[in-house]
């Protein structure tokens, strides 16, 4: 393009395109090759043809960022909350045509737009004469007028009319709107691209629901949740007026085939879903009877139990689906649904196959110790695909797995929008390291790191997911196709999406493969620091002291008590002074945990928690990159090398501290995050929500901010650090409000965990008076969630046990039995069941009425 003022951009194209055709473009601005700069990708501008053959558009427009109101443009608002039918414009025959678009992001899924203006031709500004317009495409809309019959300054205003009944129209806010015709020679189309129409309208909010699918439970569901139940859900979700529902992440995990598969985070493919989800009422009836009947007996079993019994549930349903597979996988596998299925997903689908089938013939997922295929082979991968060869044969019975999968999953989706309900998935920050991506994909994995997270709330020891951290160098080579062709597949289920744990878009709390805590970790990337700068702050810095464990006398009687001597003689080598050290067999945290590996008694685990302290106190940890660099150990001033500092020295050590921890990397993981997430964000029409909990720098809510991406408060655990309760009138509107995530206690548990707690939040937050009750009574517990449900906060999604936390006749009586998970158990058991059946809650008349009246009462819809 060119330009002479710098501020207007020109270009002429000839371009031959039939009419009723478009063309959808963007601006980009580059620097010689590269490209510096794009606007928003996810709604281009759109130039419709729809004027005779052979006319001569003059076009106007102007560059578009990412709008305050991106959100509008997702599918959860077009496809679901406020989804209205596109269209084209009609064609024309005028001989000049002025054309006029914009965007209103605000109307409802009632609602049109109009054009009312001055002179005859745009009707005298009688609102019974309003112009209907064309929505092109989403929220944007369109109107071709005939140039003869107008002015040269035509003045007008767009307003909203209702669909169904045409009332008093709404009508934009600001003054008229003014436009300057040029000369319109014949055959010539001027197009003006004018700014958003702003209608007097409060913006949107909704409550939802928030429940793994592994929860649900129906009448007719097989011991756990599948897609079948998630139509029921969304079915109860719309009659109470809640307008979304999430779920935890979808994919299968099976590893082990075990009840520690239960663990929804860990998943072996970041495509495939989770055979267990696999509604078999929606799949053909078994032929043989007697088998039928056998399997009828045992659903009604597994289903009337109180919590899932994942093995059970899960061989029961690989063997129903392998009888299944045996009497109708050859037909399925025949019809036109199943070879565009397997065309379109054939990329992951036969790795993952191939995956699953050497899994269970080598009886492991850890490829690496497979006696064969530590790589899957092209010619392999290429024999899979063909249904003719013996390798299809042995993987095929995956193949129909996933079909069902997908059919039944996207026409819950379908469902969901047919009910103007948002689905909203998850994608978890990690993928298994017996997994098929790091198999097929190793390049984007750094499989000798442990992602986790730093020491909070959750666990004092930092938690540690096991999961390879990320080659974001190798991702970013291919412009993060990896991130991109993941999040699309999502978008194929869902039309919102919460990223887990965010931070690790910014930076990754990576922990060394021979640690078990998170507490020897380190942020990745980050600015590690020198021996230089560290003495700078005044702190003289002694290599072998700070960096390697410190182990005195006195620390060990602290620890171990009468058992010190014990553990000097067995684990430790005598160093100096009164100063030991590990003996190189017992030296990191994973050789201690292989000797102690089977043991349980307390004794025992006391002795190996022990050791594990011994071998993280360390005031630093040297950079793994770069061995001339090192970073403060997180959350040390809680171990001994810290209180063995002089007082000068720790408050050096502190000012240090702080500076590294919360304003060294702050710019450096802003660039970081800034280089992938606006890739992935704009990868799909999503809704983009994210959970910022933990140790947050203070660059995340720029980039959130920056990116429209919908943060997560919870008012127990303020943001602000100098507040004990979050104040929920602060809420931000781009963000999600809730009560307790899965990986917190319920609201009815945390009532009771802390009486001092619950008894200032009941004073000052909830400003009554007196001795707050114990435990949470049902009238309380609906007045904190209407509380929540009247904050400023777009979304208010709350657990389901949370919803029913207000029903003392319908919620479950035990609360402890409640919990989804606790974090600080890595080997926790994700079993927890709705108690009452879908069907039972959509019977539940008065404590349904009770969710709608509070939502319409909220101002939610």
């Amino acid at each position: 393009m060119t330009t002479l003022d710098g501020l207007h951009w020109m270009c002429e194209m000839n371009k031959a395109e039939k009419s009723a055709a478009h063309i959808d473009y963007y601006y980009t601005v580059m620097r010689g090759d590269h490209e510096q700069r794009h606007e928003w990708l996810v709604i281009p501008h759109r130039l419709e043809f729809a004027a005779a053959k052979g006319a001569r558009y003059m076009v106007y427009d102007h560059w578009i960022d990412i709008p305050e109101d991106s959100y509008m443009y997702s599918t959860a608002f077009t496809e679901c909350v406020a989804a209205r039918t596109q269209k084209m414009s009609n064609l024309t025959s005028y001989g000049k045509t002025v054309r006029l678009k914009v965007r209103a992001p605000q109307l409802r899924n009632n609602e049109r737009l109009a054009l009312i203006g001055g002179g005859e031709t745009l009707g005298n500004w009688e609102a019974k004469r309003a112009i209907d317009m064309a929505e092109h495409e989403n929220n944007e809309w369109v109107i071709s007028l005939d140039a003869d019959k107008l002015p040269r300054t035509i003045e007008f205003k767009f307003v909203a009319l209702d669909e169904e009944v045409d009332v008093t129209p709404l009508w934009e806010n600001g003054m008229n709107r003014t436009v300057e015709l040029p000369e319109i020679a014949d055959g010539e189309v001027v197009v003006y691209e004018l700014s958003q129409a702003y209608f007097p309208v409060y913006p949107w909010k909704g409550a939802g629901t928030v429940i793994p699918i592994f929860s649900l439970r129906s009448e007719g569901s097989f011991g756990v949740g599948d897609f079948g139940d998630l139509k029921l859900m969304i079915d109860w979700c719309d009659k109470t007026k809640q307008r979304v529902l999430q779920v935890l992440p979808i994919n299968d995990t099976n590893i082990t085939h075990t009840w520690q598969d239960s663990y929804p985070y860990n998943s072996i493919s970041i495509y495939a879903l989770h055979p267990q989800y696999t509604d078999l009422r929606q799949l053909p009836q078994l032929k043989d009877e007697k088998l039928r009947q056998e399997y009828e007996v045992l659903r009604k079993s597994l289903n009337a139990l109180p919590q899932i019994d994942y093995e059970r549930v899960n061989n029961a349903k690989m063997e129903y689906l392998r009888a299944i597979y045996a009497q109708e996988g050859a037909k399925t596998m025949k019809t036109a649904a199943f070879k565009q299925f397997f065309e379109q997903n054939k990329e992951w689908l036969v790795p993952y196959a191939a995956f699953c089938h050497y899994r269970d013939l080598y009886g492991t997922a850890t490829f690496q110790d497979w006696p064969d295929h530590h790589e899957l082979p092209d010619s392999e991968r290429e024999a899979m695909s063909k249904s003719t060869t013996k390798l299809y044969k042995e993987v095929a019975f995956w193949y129909y797995v996933q079909f069902n999968l997908d059919q039944q999953m996207r026409a819950a989706h379908a469902y969901a929008r047919k009910k103007r309900v948002v689905l909203k998935g998850d994608i978890p920050i990690g993928i298994s390291r017996d997994g098929v991506e790091a198999w097929v994909e190793p390049k984007y994995f750094n499989l000798n790191g442990q992602a986790g997270a730093p020491p909070d709330a959750f666990s004092a020891n930092g938690q540690n997911w096991g999961f390879p951290t990320y080659n974001w160098d190798a991702m970013l080579e291919d412009g993060c196709s990896w991130w991109v062709r993941r999040f699309r597949k999502m978008a194929e289920y869902f039309d919102a999406y919460r990223i887990d744990h965010v931070l690790g878009f910014f930076r990754i709390w990576e922990i060394p493969i021979d640690a078990v805590h998170g507490l020897l970790g380190q942020f990745s990337p980050s600015l590690g620091m020198t021996r230089e700068e560290i003495e700078a702050y005044g702190l003289h810095f002694q290599e072998e002291l700070f960096t390697k464990p410190f182990i005195a006398d006195w620390t060990l009687e602290r620890i171990f008590g009468e058992r010190a001597q014990y553990v000097k003689d067995t684990f430790l080598d005598h160093a100096h002074d009164d100063i030991w050290q590990m003996k190189p067999e017992y030296d990191t945290q994973r050789k201690v945990e292989a000797v102690f590996k089977g043991k349980t008694d307390e004794a025992d685990l006391n002795l190996r928690d022990g050791l594990y302290a011994l071998i993280s106190d360390v005031l630093f940890v040297r950079d793994r990159k770069n061995k001339d660099k090192f970073h403060p150990r997180i959350g040390v001033q809680n171990d001994f090398i810290y209180e063995a500092l002089w007082d000068n020295d720790k408050f050096v050590f502190n000012r240090l501290y702080n500076d590294y921890f919360y304003r060294r990397n702050n710019q450096f993981w802003y660039t970081e995050a800034m280089k992938k997430m606006p890739r992935l964000t704009q990868a799909t029409r999503m809704l983009v929500c994210a959970e910022d909990l933990g140790m947050v720098p203070d660059c995340v809510p720029w980039v959130m901010n920056e990116l429209r991406i919908l943060s997560l408060e919870i008012q127990s655990m303020p943001k602000d650090p100098t507040t004990r309760f979050g104040k929920l009138s602060h809420n931000p509107y781009r963000s999600v409000d809730t009560i307790s995530t899965h990986d917190m206690s319920t609201l009815r548990q945390w009532w009771d965990e802390d009486e001092e707690q619950t008894q200032t939040y009941y004073n000052t937050t909830l400003r009554r008076g007196g001795a707050a009750p114990h435990p949470l009574p049902g009238w309380l517990a609906k007045d904190i969630v209407s509380r929540h449900l009247t904050s400023p906060s777009m979304l208010c999604l709350l657990s389901l046990q949370d919803w029913l936390s207000i029903d003392e006749g319908l919620r479950l009586p035990d609360q402890n039995a409640e919990r989804i998970n606790i974090p600080a158990n890595p080997r926790h058991y994700w079993r927890y069941r709705m108690h009452l059946t879908i069907e039972q809650l959509l019977q539940a008349d008065d404590f349904n009425n009770e969710i709608s009246t509070l939502i319409i009462q909220s101002g939610r819809k």
